[in-house]
């Protein structure tokens, strides 16, 4: 699969530099690595964003206002710093406003999300004398990835199983820049695990929009899940977001089992802790149905590490309602929340809302937020302490290493040998920060 040359055939980027940027979340980041090794097979040599560079693709995010802003941001960045080179501008704003994105001077091709990973086969040898745009109807049809290259070498890898979404919140874009929900072909995914355990990747973040979603021949997401921990080298299994409807209480036992692959995590994107904005928002649940859930999820899986997301300034949120999700939020067992400001994004409902808050109050309550979402981490943090946990040592940096507990804290370990990156040990931790949990090496493998 991919692009192949003969000894005989020059490879279009041979000589030449490029530099990929990717914005916004984890499944942009697994793209842009995608495009990354389909640009190292074309001949490219691959130089950090900000180097210069004969190309630079931008894969960029819509998921705000803010994203927006941060997207041209970096495409004006690269061509100031590259005004000869070629500009690629792909992903989800491309997806969403290939026209202004065009009006950008010194871009030259916008392609949006169908095409992203196919970008080569539109570039000419020389820069085209007006921004070329490609931006085809996003397919239905589950999608193969074939090609994906030979991404440096990292402990943890993001593996991406599913792409868009049915659920059609109020205020969300994403299945109108990233299309329906479809699943990754079975074979075709387990192509790749298997091109990186033989790399050496030991840890793998399950990756997309709608990740509960996933089918494809006859094996839903729990069977993916069992399929991938019985793999030799996989020790790790992580979810990097999930919608709590499509959780069933099977993933539970496995998160529970200390012999399972499957890591004690959920980060659960709740939005609102208020029932009124919640159906405001055309969210799947109330707080009865998620309280409980969360009381299930605690009780069955020890040591489990609960995250969500929160949206402050939804159209309407009184303060007394805003109030209530910072009380529920406090309540309820999350080690930490992510805090999103409420976007307009044009073509949703929500936009089209009365009572739009002002953005003062909007930051204002968004700080808030984080203040308290601040605080639950460092408590979380602070539980830890004393006790002993597995770490996936990863390169070091600055003399010490770091790497993530079974349950994902952040823990640093400043005194230890050289060479254990990639190598699992026992930390006792010993001082927490908000960020990280301080430790010292008990042992480690092949020791």
């Amino acid at each position: 699969m991919g692009m192949k040359y003969s000894n005989e055939m020059t490879m279009p980027g041979s000589g030449k530099k490029a530099s990929v940027k990717a914005l916004g979340c984890r499944l942009n980041q697994y793209e842009a690595l995608a495009m990354e090794g389909k640009l190292k097979a074309a001949g490219y040599e691959i130089v950090s964003y900000g180097e210069d560079a004969d190309l630079g693709v931008i894969n960029s995010c819509t998921v705000t206002n803010e994203a927006d802003a941060k997207s041209r941001n970096a495409i004006r960045r690269f061509i100031r710093k590259n005004p000869e080179a070629m500009t690629v501008v792909v992903g989800c704003y491309s997806q969403m406003a290939a026209n202004r994105i065009a009006m950008i001077d010194g871009v030259d091709y916008v392609i949006g999300n169908h095409d992203k990973l196919n970008f080569l086969d539109y570039l000419t040898d020389d820069k085209p004398t007006s921004p070329v745009i490609v931006r085809e109807r996003i397919s239905r049809e589950d999608f193969s990835i074939g090609f994906v290259g030979d991404p440096d070498f990292e402990q943890r890898a993001n593996l991406k199983i599913q792409d868009g979404c049915d659920f059609m919140c109020s205020f969300c874009v994403i299945p109108f820049a990233r299309g329906r929900a479809r699943s990754r072909d079975w074979e075709d995914l387990f192509e790749e695990v298997g091109q990186m355990i033989r790399k050496g990747v030991r840890e793998f973040i399950l990756t997309g929009v709608n990740l509960g979603t996933y089918e494809s021949s006859g094996n839903d997401f729990l069977a993916l899940v069992e399929a991938l921990a019985d793999l030799q080298g996989v020790d790790r299994l992580r979810i990097s977001s999930i919608e709590p409807t499509t959780i069933p209480d099977e993933l539970f036992d496995m998160m529970a089992d200390p012999g399972h692959s499957l890591m004690p995590y959920l980060h659960i994107p709740m939005q609102s802790c208020c029932d009124r904005t919640l159906g405001g928002m055309k969210r799947k649940y109330g707080m009865k149905e998620m309280t409980d859930f969360f009381d299930r999820a605690v009780q069955a899986i020890p040591q489990l590490c609960l995250g969500t997301d929160l949206m402050v300034g939804f159209p309407g949120e009184t303060e007394s309602e805003f109030e209530e999700t910072c009380d529920r939020f406090l309540e309820l067992p999350f080690a930490y929340c992510h805090v999103f400001t409420f976007s307009e994004r044009a073509g949703t409902p929500a936009a089209k809302m009365d009572k739009q808050l002002q953005m003062e109050e909007k930051r204002l309550r968004s700080a808030r937020l984080r203040r308290l979402s601040a605080a639950k981490r460092m408590s979380f943090h602070e539980k830890q302490l004393g006790q002993v946990f597995r770490v996936l040592l990863e390169n070091p940096k600055d003399e010490f290493y770091s790497g993530y507990t079974d349950h994902y804290v952040r823990v640093v370990v400043p005194q230890a040998p050289a060479g254990l990156e990639n190598r699992m040990a026992l930390v006792k931790l010993e001082k927490a920060t908000p960020e990280f949990i301080e430790g010292s090496l008990l042992s480690y493998e092949g020791e």
